[in-house]
């Protein structure tokens, strides 16, 4: 059976999206995603075989993960139009083991991040890059970092219709307090624009992507989730506690949280050579 997606469908499913308080990243991609699908169909009407004509036009331009993201984008559309027939089957991706070393921060290029921040005179930049890395939040979240929260040294997190804890060490704290002091910030968010709305992650995004040419540090590494990723792949090293955590990171399932601590492919070489079990 054949349907057709009008504006209003469209504008439907947007306050749906809403209604139903999926994230707001979330909701963008899904919007995103079905209007790209809506434009390409040129006013066709939609059934099964144009769905799958489309997943392979996707198949042929975009890698499996973001060809998944596209289609996890048309089915929810589907699930809501009780369209159920035209939703189609995700790419099966064989499980990644080892954590790309083209992709992933150290700690001595988070370093230098933070030194080139400091030197350029970024405070607000310099500032942000730390309370990210030393908490762990998600860049969507920073906006609960408010004045009341480092008075209390805790966030309360609300993400995903999920809340939790973040508690913020005693030297961010410390750090955060002076930059209120300098710029005169006693109550709400403490990282806003101008105008005083809380950063977007896309000036986030694009003020780190300055500063790697003079940090030495390659762009496809700098940007706010790896600073997550920095955190997690720590405290695992340290603590080797994944249960905790995943509570820490607002993970409903420890699967996700692997991702986070995968090692290297070298840091797993040389885990072998050292188990001493050949000979010459």
């Amino acid at each position: 059976m054949a349907h057709k997606i009008t504006k209003q469908l469209l504008r439907n499913f947007e306050t749906y999206l809403k209604n139903a308080e999926k994230a707001e990243a979330t909701s963008i991609q899904y919007i995103r995603d079905v209007k790209v699908f809506f434009e390409w169909l040129g006013g066709r009407p939609v059934d099964k075989h144009i769905v799958m004509e489309y997943k392979q036009k996707l198949i042929d331009e975009y890698a499996p993960r973001s060809v998944n993201t596209k289609l996890a984008s048309l089915n929810s559309f589907f699930n809501f139009c009780k369209w159920f027939g035209c939703k189609v089957k995700l790419l099966k991706i064989q499980k990644r083991i080892f954590a790309r070393t083209e992709r992933e921060l150290t700690k001595k290029e988070y370093e230098a991040l933070l030194n080139t921040a400091k030197r350029q005179n970024k405070q607000r930049l310099y500032r942000i890059i730390q309370t990210i890395c030393a908490t762990g939040i998600r860049v969507s979240e920073l906006r609960f970092i408010t004045a009341e929260a480092v008075k209390n040294g805790r966030a309360t997190i609300n993400c995903k219709g999920k809340m939790r804890d973040v508690f913020l060490p005693n030297e961010l704290c410390k750090i955060l307090t002076a930059y209120m002091k300098k710029y005169n910030i006693v109550s709400g968010c403490v990282f806003v624009t101008k105008i005083g709305n809380p950063i977007d992650r896309s000036n986030i995004w694009s003020e780190m992507k300055k500063l790697c040419k003079s940090a030495g540090v390659s762009e496809k590494k700098v940007f706010p989730h790896n600073l997550r990723h920095l955190f997690a792949k720590t405290f695992y090293t340290r603590y080797k506690d994944i249960v905790k955590l995943a509570d820490i990171l607002g993970h409903s399932s420890i699967d996700t949280t692997r991702i986070y601590t995968m090692e290297s492919g070298d840091v797993h070489r040389r885990q072998l050579q050292k188990l001493g079990l050949l000979m010459c």
